[in-house]
């Protein structure tokens, strides 16, 4: 398979703390991998260095080429959707205004209206709401419209930071079904970083196990579920 992202070494820094101790692991084109790990395990911190958020060192290539000196927007511009925890959504501005501001760096302005539609077949909520202001959504209901907006950006890959934090659980099983239906269908590479390690290595097909910032286990999200240690840190039996 085609390796999509291809990171070495990497080593992450808030100030002279250091955050990430030479993580190594990559994503195959077309994959759903998820990072799991407990608080404070350098989880956030990985994907805000693949943006370059954070001051880091090691190597981070997508599709080849060396992304590590890009600024964040034009690591965006690439094709890479960061949809951070705690939403993300323009709270001021409506449910449709906020999925065109996820489409603002795109030059192909006469496919975005159609895009926007297919949002709403994802998330028929949103439809029912695309005149209301993102502040008055629900949780539930920020969480899909961050994802859509992502997604408005016609991604290549996708990072998810948390997107279970604070819903309902019925609420979390269809957000998750949606995901893995967008990685089949549209063929968007998703990282997924989630405490929530059922669901997790339900809907993955690789995982990686991060602690302390250090990758301590890899492999198919199926193994890693089975695995002993796993199985009473994550998953609680």
């Amino acid at each position: 398979m085609t390796t999509m992202l291809n990171v070495k070494d990497l080593r992450a820094y808030y100030g002279q703390v250091q955050a990430l101790h030479g993580l190594s692991f990559s994503l195959n084109e077309g994959s759903l991998t998820t990072l799991l790990g407990a608080n404070g395990a350098g989880k956030t911190t990985t994907l805000r260095a693949i943006c370059n958020m954070v001051r880091s060192t090691g190597a981070i290539e997508f599709e080849g080429k060396p992304i590590g000196t890009r600024s964040t927007e034009n690591v965006v511009r690439l094709g890479i959707a960061h949809v951070p925890q705690g939403r993300g959504t323009f709270t001021n501005m409506t449910v449709e205004e906020n999925l065109q501001l996820g489409a603002i760096s795109r030059p192909d302005k006469k496919a975005i209206g159609a895009d926007i539609e297919r949002m709403y077949e994802h998330f028929p909520v949103l439809k029912q709401r695309y005149t209301q202001q993102a502040g008055t959504l629900s949780g539930g209901e920020q969480q899909m419209l961050a994802v859509a907006r992502a997604l408005m950006l016609r991604p290549r890959l996708m990072l998810l930071d948390e997107p279970s934090f604070g819903l309902a659980p019925l609420i979390v099983r269809d957000l998750f079904r949606i995901l893995g239906k967008i990685n089949r269908e549209e063929k968007v590479t998703i990282l997924v970083v989630e405490q929530n390690a059922q669901l997790a290595l339900e809907l993955a097909d690789q995982a990686y196990v991060i602690e302390t910032g250090r990758i301590v286990m890899s492999g198919n999200a199926k193994d890693i579920a089975n695995n002993e240690d796993v199985r009473k840190s994550y998953l609680g039996y």
